[in-house]
């Protein structure tokens, strides 16, 4: 056991900078990360706007050029922009310096393959992991090349190809980088849609001065909501540090959750692709299946985590895949996430309704649904066993975690955190009052 093998997250790196996440760490991963690669060829590496980004990215950079490999600097860039680089330039792989959301102390870095196909901990990090912090590496006798590309443009073509152009709606919105990549990136995209956008916190800033960067935290978003109300805007977006995820808001100052976007979303496609299988997550309100089943598509219940549901989407070939956490995945993406095109065809989808964003919400709102929960515990074992124990007439699935479901429409799932000691409880009812008489049960026994 190495005192760094806990940075090692099951789909990414994370650190504290400096103590934890060092430029010599980052060379090593770039040199483990190198003679791991399945592929021959060059390697894309971007950074966000992090103060310690820069840095960190120069040593993996430097360990790629110490195996040999070819490097792509693409600058600063949002993580969805790595993928892009990948797959459109047909790229053995790619690495983003990011920390996403987390606070400024923190760095990190993803990595994925040939196609942008994800590389976590059960899918090459852990080999990466070994032979990094083991300083494992293969004998080579030439360095890599550096180049530098900017993607702008091509990505924001490449996020508008996804819709009509012609068709969108002007609207006004107000849209909340958080001092996080999208600062810089959406800015490219204004002048092609017909939106007049009142820009918050575009500055690219890793400290986060103005709040944290994570909007499926939604007290985050006050701002952005009083600005949405105070002005009479049709809307807002709201991304998170490192531009992959994006909520957006209503013209109420609601924000359209990730089950609305789902459903919303997989209308959307099941309409150009009929028929297809379309993926979510089993944290997802039914609401979601009901709608992909109604417009006569084949709906697939996933495990959480970006790993899965990409492997599982290029499976069945499925043209969308959506998580209630916000990340949305696109076959014609390379079968990436991207937050830019999912808030686009959001946007694009309430203009060719003739709705406002509340009426698509209210419209795929059917159930009462708790936001996450987290409890901290001590043995998930000894809570799960509970909770079966207690529910043992009821139907049970252990996909991921344990879901129960108490009749149709009222279920509940209890799932570990990947990187924290906590449990993670979703639940959805018909009714409010249903909804709470669950939850309260379902925390008595998890607390006990």
């Amino acid at each position: 056991m190495h005192a760094l093998d806990h940075i090692f997250k099951a789909y990414d790196i994370r650190g504290k900078v400096g103590s934890e996440l060092t430029p010599e760490l980052t060379k090593a991963v770039g040199r483990a990360f190198a003679d791991w690669l399945p592929e021959q060829g060059a390697v894309a590496v971007g950074r966000d706007m992090r103060p310690d980004s820069a840095e960190l990215a120069d040593g993996l950079i430097a360990g790629l050029h110490a195996q040999g490999r070819d490097v792509i600097d693409i600058g600063e860039v949002t993580s969805d922009m790595i993928y892009f680089a990948v797959g459109s330039l047909k790229l053995a792989g790619g690495a983003m310096v990011t920390a996403s959301h987390n606070p400024g102390e923190y760095n990190g870095i993803k990595l994925c393959r040939d196609e942008a196909k994800p590389v976590g901990i059960e899918g090459g990090l852990a080999t990466v992991r070994d032979n990094a912090l083991g300083e494992a590496f293969q004998p080579v006798t030439i360095e890599g090349n550096l180049t530098t590309q900017d993607l702008t443009e091509g990505w924001i073509k490449h996020a508008l190809s996804f819709i009509d152009v012609d068709k969108l709606t002007p609207l006004k919105l107000a849209v909340d980088a958080g001092n996080g990549m999208a600062g810089k990136i959406f800015p490219e995209l204004e002048p092609y849609v017909p939106w007049e956008v009142s820009e918050m916190y575009f500055e690219l800033d890793g400290t986060f001065p103005n709040h944290e960067a994570n909007p499926l935290k939604f007290e985050t978003l006050a701002n952005l909501i009083k600005n949405i109300q105070d002005n009479n805007l049709d809307g807002g977006i709201a991304f998170d540090g490192d531009g992959d995820r994006a909520f957006l808001v209503d013209e109420t100052g609601t924000v359209v959750t990730g089950n609305v976007m789902n459903a919303m979303l997989s209308d959307y496609f099941l309409g150009l692709f009929p028929g297809s299988p379309v993926l979510y997550d089993l944290r997802s309100s039914h609401v979601v299946p009901e709608t992909i089943t109604a417009k006569g598509g084949i709906a697939i219940r996933t495990r959480v985590g970006h790993s899965f549901i990409k492997q599982i989407m290029r499976e069945q070939n499925a043209p969308f895949g959506g998580e209630v956490s916000g990340h949305f995945y696109f076959r014609d993406n390379f079968f990436a996430d991207s937050g830019l095109i999912a808030a686009v065809i959001g946007l694009y989808v309430a203009g060719l309704s003739g709705k406002s964003l509340s009426e698509l919400r209210k419209h795929y709102t059917t159930y009462a649904t708790a936001e996450e929960t987290n409890f901290v515990v001590t043995s998930t074992a000894d809570v799960l066993a509970r909770l079966k124990e207690a529910f043992a007439d009821n139907a049970q699935d252990e996909l991921d975690g344990l879901t129960v479901d108490i009749d149709k429409s009222t279920w509940f799932n209890v799932r570990a955190s990947n990187t924290e000691p906590v449990i993670r409880l979703n639940a959805e009812s018909t009714s409010q009052a249903q909804l709470d008489e669950l939850v309260a049960k379902v925390t008595k026994l998890i607390t006990a």
